[in-house]
């Protein structure tokens, strides 16, 4: 298994990306993922990737309290770890209202332009956590925020 390490500042990796990003720290959370150039509406902007973990794995690593987490999941069976090989999507905030939407096709996580998205604004997409899970509150300021990242219907 690959050594997970916290990175002191987060980078892009262009690779994945199909404009001009950049990370810097956020007025949601921590860090956070900017167009550096306008995006037009229904684009690809980058793909989520990181090391994939089995269910088992995922269980183990979202209960370490040490590190921050940053999980998603692909399917039933496989999720993805963004701190190992993350792209920098992984610090994509969550919004109630985001300028991204997430496709997940033939086994990857692609993030693609809600509408366009303006060179200097925040990149953010709805973390949909399921309403059964500890409630997290949402700070994304929001005109529609439900207060919460969790769904609550």
């Amino acid at each position: 298994m690959p050594a997970r390490k916290l990175v002191a500042t987060p980078k892009i990796n262009e690779q994945y990306a199909c404009f001009k990003l950049e990370i810097k720290p956020s007025k949601i959370h921590r860090w956070g993922v900017y167009a550096m150039e306008d995006i037009p509406a229904k684009r690809k902007v980058m793909e989520y990737t990181g090391e994939r973990i089995n269910r088992k794995e995922t269980k183990r690593r979202s209960e370490e309290q040490a590190r921050l987490i940053y999980l998603f999941t692909l399917d039933n069976y496989w999720t993805l770890d963004g701190s190992v090989g993350g792209s920098g999507a992984e610090f994509c905030n969550h919004c109630c209202d985001p300028n991204i939407v997430v496709i997940i096709r033939q086994g990857h996580i692609l993030y693609m332009s809600r509408r366009p998205i303006r060179k200097g604004e925040e990149l953010t997409v709805d973390y949909h956590f399921a309403k059964n899970v500890d409630k997290v509150p949402c700070k994304c300021g929001s005109a529609i925020c439900r207060g919460t990242i969790n769904l609550l219907k």
